[in-house]
């Protein structure tokens, strides 16, 4: 360059100004080059860090959407067709719909009580009329054909020139455990009320049968002290006695209740003979029947019958049926017998010549204190008692009856 300058100053004066005029425009142009060649730099190095911090939210997008166990999909609302993205949602009969699926093959695998609300709500987004989509359904899995529940979440996110939607993405869970919790919830909701509504109709009909025999007793027992008739003495005090003894009753039925419930199906078995412990019941309750208009006897096919139970709850569940009989019995016959079933069962029985229980009443015979009759006491609590202690024996209780026409009262129970 030097050489360039002196040969330019001996042969051409101007030629020097040409040549510097020519380092300067080159120097401009090495600026300038190296501001873009920064700028370039700097720019890559952005748009490598932007790179960088997608594939990081990619992997935490990615984390989030499994640990939530979602999938995750986007409709085209203009073509109507839907494309699974990803799929970490548990079970292995969930509905995965081919690429760009038409939305109408998802609404054919929707429960059809589902569907109409479903498609409306999808209808909205997709037009735009709602910004946001939120539905749970029932939907029919392809394998098992059974169907499980899902919840979806979905908006819109892109629109056109126009303002449209161009496309929708959302999510989708299976929510089976959260609905089981719901229904069980609520049927403790509902069980939580029905017991109060049974609780106080328990204290209602508790404290009327509490206060029928005891006002027997009180006011009969006021009126003993002026009557003068020896006759008339012992038929208040025999008055006082059987009120006694239905007050005991109601007491021992509170009682025998209160274990039932505390107790639950704990049991003590042992091998009993049944037809003695039959014999037993029956000669205890031969005190207490009106011998003279009701006849009382026994049917026991077999002279001993062994049996495994709880000999404690198995008594209580035949003098429950007895005193029912005695109860609502005036006149005719009462019988305690027993029979073998099949399997390995047997059938313990007591038929009376009652007045006999309508055919809409029998389902709700063994609730506690059902009164099915103005005029006469009602059950009580023997019946309910005696149900619970056949149901945690392994047996079953009923009653065949007919108005008028008496009562048989049965529980099937195991030998063993």
């Amino acid at each position: 360059m030097l050489g360039l300058l002196l040969y330019s100053q001996l042969e051409n004066p101007m030629m020097i100004y040409f040549i510097w005029g020519l380092g300067v425009l080159l120097t401009i142009g090495l600026i300038i080059s190296f501001i873009l060649q920064r700028r370039t730099g700097q720019r890559l190095k952005n748009e490598l860090a932007e790179l960088n911090r997608l594939k990081e939210g990619n992997v935490e997008y990615e984390f989030v959407v499994k640990a939530m166990k979602l999938s995750t999909w986007h409709i085209n609302p203009k073509l109507r067709t839907i494309t699974m993205d990803n799929d970490f949602r548990e079970g292995q009969d969930n509905y995965m719909p081919s690429p760009e699926s038409h939305v109408a093959l998802l609404y054919e695998m929707i429960d059809k009580s589902d569907v109409q609300r479903v498609i409306a709500a999808l209808d909205d987004i997709c037009t735009g009329r709602s910004n946001f989509y939120h539905q749970q359904y029932r939907i029919k899995s392809g394998n098992s054909g059974m169907t499980y529940w899902e919840e979806s979440f979905a908006i819109i996110a892109d629109r056109d020139a126009d303002g449209n939607p161009s496309k929708i993405v959302g999510t989708t869970m299976r929510i089976d455990e959260r609905k089981k919790l719901e229904a069980d919830l609520i049927k403790a909701r509902n069980k939580a009320e029905e017991s109060d509504r049974l609780k106080t109709a328990f204290l209602a009909n508790m404290g009327h049968e509490i206060r029928t025999p005891l006002n027997a007793i009180v006011g009969f027992a006021d009126l003993l002290p002026v009557v003068e008739s020896e006759e008339d003495r012992n038929q208040l005090i025999n008055e006082i006695q059987n009120n006694n003894r239905k007050l005991l009753r109601i007491i021992d039925g509170l009682v025998s209740m209160s274990k039932v419930e505390a107790e639950g199906k704990n049991l003590v078995k042992s091998q009993t003979d049944l037809v003695a412990l039959l014999k037993d019941i029956a000669k205890d309750h031969a005190t207490i029947i009106d011998q003279q208009n009701v006849a009382f006897v026994t049917q026991f096919p077999y002279s001993q019958l062994m049996m495994n139970t709880d000999v404690a709850k198995l008594t209580e569940i035949v003098n429950n049926l007895m005193q029912n009989a005695v109860k609502f019995t005036q006149k005719g016959r009462i019988t305690l017998g027993f029979d073998l079933q099949e399997g390995d069962h047997v059938r313990l029985w007591v038929k009376d010549t009652g007045k006999g229980i309508p055919e809409a009443d029998l389902a709700k015979i063994f609730d506690r204190f059902v009164k099915l009759d103005e005029y006469i006491p009602g059950t009580g609590l023997g019946l309910s008692v005696a149900k619970s202690h056949a149901t945690s024996l392994g047996g079953s209780i009923g009653v065949d009856s007919r108005l008028g026409q008496g009562s048989l009262f049965w529980v099937d129970l195991p030998l063993s």
